[in-house]
């Protein structure tokens, strides 16, 4: 089960790493604009806030890789970053959008259910 937990983990920081390059580098870009339904206008202005929200992203990715190197040793650290992706999930849903719940709260619930049972 540790093995699958830790193939959840990583899934979820590559997951970041993606929202992070979506966010400080596409933002206004097709893709960007694509994933989170921007029209350009809005993009354009609000370009430095996303780019400011892609980094926070970096960071839980950078807490989960953390994690996963430390080995057995790195378990509280993914049970940290995993609490702080829910949270973060679980905000971004009731105040930007639904999906946000199932893209991001989800999977770290059940990456912290699998780590609970490993």
């Amino acid at each position: 089960m540790s093995l699958v937990a830790n193939i959840v983990v990583a899934l979820i920081a590559l997951l970041h790493v993606y929202i992070l390059v979506l966010e400080m580098f596409l933002w206004d870009k097709p893709a960007g604009r694509r994933a989170f339904g921007l029209t350009q206008e809005m993009a354009t202005a609000t370009k430095a806030l996303a780019a400011n929200q892609g980094l926070y992203n970096g960071f839980l990715a950078a807490g989960l890789f953390w994690g996963l190197w430390l080995g057995d040793a790195g378990q509280p650290v993914k049970v940290f970053f995993l609490l702080c992706v829910l949270v973060a999930g679980v905000f971004g849903a009731a105040t930007a959008s639904r999906k946000i719940l199932f893209i991001q709260a989800v999977p770290a619930a059940i990456g912290l259910a699998l780590l609970a049972l490993a």
